[in-house]
């Protein structure tokens, strides 16, 4: 079986479009407010993220619950951006909202992934292309079956021998 899409949009690097906010929480024992510092993803990121899970096809979010290959090949509008496929990873797993502590349940899944979790890639080969009309993704997801793991574990390969292969 064999998962194949295509994302329009370029990808913002997750590692390099972090920013620093304050968040203020209240204490529980003393109530007091403290402010501390937090990382989260750029606005680019995010409007990123939205825009891809509206794309995937629904006959793609199949929750694959064993080890996957992927493929991607990311098309960027400039050369100025770092070959990064994290956020699309994530963006192929499962997606929950959390609830406030007391309400019960404390997770909801609120879209189906590709993929139950992105730990699950246990291959991955990113290529990196230039379009500046047409940035996007093209991705290819493959359950691993029991013989391709063991070669995907295998210690003594060359990984580049699989790419010129």
């Amino acid at each position: 079986m064999r998962i194949e899409f295509v994302i329009l949009g370029e990808p913002a690097s997750k590692a390099n479009s972090r920013e620093i906010v304050a968040r203020t929480t209240r204490d529980r024992e003393s109530g007091e407010l403290r402010t501390r510092p937090m990382s989260i993803k750029s606005d680019k990121a995010r409007d990123y993220e939205t825009a891809m899970l509206r794309q995937i096809p629904p006959k793609a979010r199949q929750r694959l619950t064993g080890p996957v290959r992927v493929a991607i090949r990311i098309w960027y509008a400039s050369e100025r951006p770092d070959l990064d496929e994290s956020v699309i990873l994530d963006c192929l797993q499962d997606r929950y909202a959390f609830s406030p502590h007391g309400t019960g349940e404390r997770r909801t899944l609120v879209h189906h992934g590709v993929y139950r979790n992105d730990r699950q890639v246990r291959q991955k080969v990113i290529l990196h292309g230039i379009d500046r009309h047409n940035p996007r993704a093209h991705i290819i997801i493959e359950p691993l079956e029991a013989q391709q793991l063991e070669f995907a574990l295998d210690e003594t390969l060359d990984p580049f021998e699989l790419i010129e292969a």
